[in-house]
């Protein structure tokens, strides 16, 4: 056996010679910015400007591209400033007084055309308008981004939210300041949404020139409606109202019928020919009242289906308005469901007059004030009914 000392030996040997190929030695990097272990300094300063060359050519590329795009949109804002004065040049009209609903008219004078589908038709648009927006250069050429919120990877979104939050910091130190010295927000200055909403997600999503999720336009209309629900939003309303949009059919919605009064003093909406199908009813709402409904001289009982009569007590329970009102109604034509879904919108619409705006928008949202255009899809020949088919048999 080997002795003890002679095993020494050799260990030390092995480990002398392992350092000895480790001092001749010397690791090269070929993905840095010098090479390791180099003493020449003129190798290390060409590697950096090699990088550096690298780096501006990417950003001057990148500046570039911004820049013909926005060199091309004022050439066609140009464009289209001159050919809509010779439009309105040629149809006698002042350039500066010529609108957009001109120029579609004007073109369609000009320009007839049989074409059923618009898009195929010719128009004259803003360049904003026709071609998507991109934006702007978002690096210096040094490769550092104007944006301080370029990071989150969707810079103008995250703005937004940290206006709002920024805006409810200070409401809040407004509120406490009031608070210390006794003195109460003013309820009748308080903002309400009622008769607009929020843009919608595509609308956000254009005026940030960003693509968004689901979740995050969720929590971008959290934010903004805790801003609008707070007791000093009125201090922000030009703010807040960048992100509304009035509703096109809530003007008529929100104006109630007029009320007549008969000769003991009671209040009363009529409402006619209210649709449902081939039904048509007149329905008369009296306030106040003690819950008494009539139906062409009965009760309720002139249904026998439930759903039916679920139907018309529905809008009585959603106003919380249940033996406070009373009912007469006439209707015509139509079957089951046609009857009860139009004795259901008169009392809707006609309990406008007696309940707040508040409940006027819920039932709105609920669905009560719209007409149900739905009809009976008709039988469909060589099928047996509006969609289902012959039993098919190959023998």
């Amino acid at each position: 056996m080997m002795s003890i000392t002679r095993l020494f030996a050799s260990l030390v040997t092995k480990k002398l010679n392992i350092l000895k190929l480790t001092s001749n030695y010397v690791p090269r990097c070929t993905y840095g910015l010098n090479n390791v272990g180099s003493n020449d300094p003129g190798i290390e300063i060409e590697e950096k400007k090699i990088v550096e060359e690298k780096t501006s050519l990417a950003m001057r590329a990148y500046l570039q591209r911004a820049t013909l795009y926005n060199n091309f949109m004022e050439q066609q804002t140009h464009e289209f400033q001159v050919g809509k004065r010779h439009l309105a040049n040629m149809m006698g009209v002042d350039p500066e007084t010529f609108t957009q609903k001109d120029i579609n008219e004007a073109i369609e004078y000009l320009f007839p055309s049989g074409l059923y589908d618009p898009k195929a038709r010719p128009f004259m648009k803003p360049p904003s308008e026709v071609f998507p927006p991109k934006k702007d250069a978002e690096f210096d050429e040094s490769g550092r981004p104007f944006h301080v919120f370029f990071y989150t990877g969707k810079p103008n979104f995250y703005l937004i939210l940290h206006n709002i939050a920024t805006k409810l910091s200070e409401l809040n130190k407004f509120e406490d300041s009031l608070r210390k010295n006794n003195i109460l927000p003013d309820d009748n200055k308080k903002l309400s949404s009622i008769g607009s909403q929020w843009l919608s997600k595509e609308d956000v999503e254009k005026l940030t020139v960003e693509k968004l999720s689901d979740y995050e336009y969720k929590h971008f209309t959290i934010a903004i409606e805790r801003l609008l629900k707070h007791p000093c939003s009125y201090k922000y309303v030009e703010f807040i109202a960048q992100y509304q949009k009035p509703m096109i059919t809530t003007k008529a919605i929100m104006e109630s019928s007029p009320v007549e009064y008969t000769k003991d003093g009671k209040a009363y909406v009529t409402v006619k020919d209210c649709p449902r199908k081939s039904a048509r009813a007149d329905v008369t709402v009296f306030y106040p009242g003690t819950g008494k409904l009539s139906i062409n001289g009965k009760g309720i009982e002139f249904f026998d289906d439930i759903q039916a009569r679920e139907q018309i007590l529905f809008p009585l329970l959603f106003t919380d308005m249940v033996e406070k009102v009373d009912i007469e109604a006439t209707v015509r034509g139509g079957g089951i469901s046609g009857k009860a879904g139009a004795i259901r919108f008169g009392i809707s619409w006609s309990l406008r007059s007696f309940v707040e705006p508040e409940t006027v928008e819920r039932m709105r949202i609920a669905g009560l004030l719209q007409k149900d255009y739905r009809r009976r899809e008709r039988k469909k020949p060589g099928q047996a009914r509006a969609r289902r088919k012959f039993t098919w048999k190959k023998r």
